[in-house]
């Protein structure tokens, strides 16, 4: 593979540095990071990088146009993969404003720098460059739950395919939502070479804790309560993060340009069996005189809270010859046993930010 100068937004957060050291580690890419570092970007989940010649680290805000040009002009990028994003939908929920401006605005000003950008390039420079953009399954909205439907209805239920319609629910999955919008019509309109990739939910290490595994793991070894929203049968499709990883690495660098691609775990579980999961294995890793499964609480509802999603992700196994190496099994045991020998790095993340309180109430 020809080496390449890839800009990742979002680098230090949780998937965007997933990715950084993906390139860093096994290809022979060169990698930009633009990263505000909001309350959910930390660079120590890059410290295995950092010396790295071919990794290069810039403190900048998406929405700023005038950094966003000076790193174009300076880095002269073959790819963007756009990952910069507010993401917790709990947030959102207390304050959509900031996700109006990052995922909205933000993903308008590196567009429309990158177009400019894109314009004034020749020959294979310009035929070569990609502006992939990393979104989410929420954007799709909700799906048929089993508990709502009949047996012959389940035969199979429903999942998200790359044409299903956009129905978001939320103000962070409408925000992700109008920026996929956006992307498109600069392909349509300017003829800038776009990808799109929508994933389902991700889980793996270096997960900020705001995220339902790492607040479990989290309270789970501390004797709190393990909240659990309703009755906890909403249905996720869980992609272990490093899988997503190469999946969007693959995307950037091999993708046909205006194509959309699910990318999914195979692992649609509900979020109570996730989390007795997790108790099962603290009880193995970690014992104590009780279990941890008692800890478990059930809390209010998130308002507007989705019952079920899932990915057919079989365009991009066929067409890229992606598919997850993790099954759910092997990368939920890796990643409670990430969380417990990197107890330094989760009290350091959270020190004067969060402190797993609830939000979004």
């Amino acid at each position: 593979m020809n080496s390449k100068t890839i800009i990742v937004t979002g680098g230090a957060g949780f998937i965007g540095s997933a990715v950084v050291r993906e390139l860093i580690n096994h290809t022979k890419h060169k990698v930009i990071n633009l990263d505000k570092l909001t309350y959910a970007g930390n660079l120590e989940s890059l410290k295995e990088v950092d010396h790295s010649d071919r990794y290069t680290f810039e403190q900048v805000d998406i929405c700023d146009a005038q950094e966003v040009k000076r790193v174009f002009n300076q880095y002269q990028p073959d790819i963007m993969m756009h990952l910069a994003a507010e993401s917790h939908v709990d947030r959102s929920i207390d304050g959509p404003g900031e996700f109006i401006q990052t995922n909205i605005v933000g993903t308008y000003t590196l567009l429309d720098q990158a177009r400019y950008y894109w314009s004034q390039l020749d020959g294979d420079k310009k035929a070569g460059f990609r502006f992939h953009h990393i979104s989410t399954d929420e954007v799709y909205g909700d799906l048929p739950h089993p508990d709502e439907v009949s047996a012959e209805e389940q035969n199979p239920l429903p999942m998200f395919t790359e044409e299903t319609p956009y129905e978001p629910s939320s103000p962070y999955s409408a925000s992700k939502g109008g920026s996929d919008h956006l992307v498109r019509a600069w392909l349509r309109t300017y003829g800038l070479p776009t990808l799109v990739t929508n994933c389902s939910n991700n889980y793996g290490p270096y997960h900020f804790p705001e995220k339902l595994i790492p607040l479990v793991i989290l309270n789970a070894l501390e004797g709190k309560d393990l909240p659990i929203y309703g009755k906890g049968n909403q249905i996720r499709d869980w992609l272990f993060v490093e899988d997503h990883a190469r999946a969007l690495i693959k995307v950037a660098t091999e993708g046909k340009i205006g194509e959309t691609y699910n990318i999914g775990g195979h692992n649609e579980k509900q979020n109570i069996d996730v989390v007795k999961t997790i108790c099962l294995i603290l009880d193995q890793l970690r014992p104590k005189e009780s279990k941890y499964d008692e800890q478990i609480t059930y809390v209010t509802d998130r308002p507007g809270h989705d019952m079920r999603y899932a990915i057919d992700a079989s365009k991009i196994q066929r067409e890229l010859g992606w598919s997850p190496q993790e099954t759910f099994e092997s990368g939920i045991r890796k990643t409670v046993q990430w969380y417990l020998d990197n107890k330094k790095w989760c009290q350091y993340v959270q020190d004067g930010t969060y402190q797993r309180e609830r939000i979004g109430a």
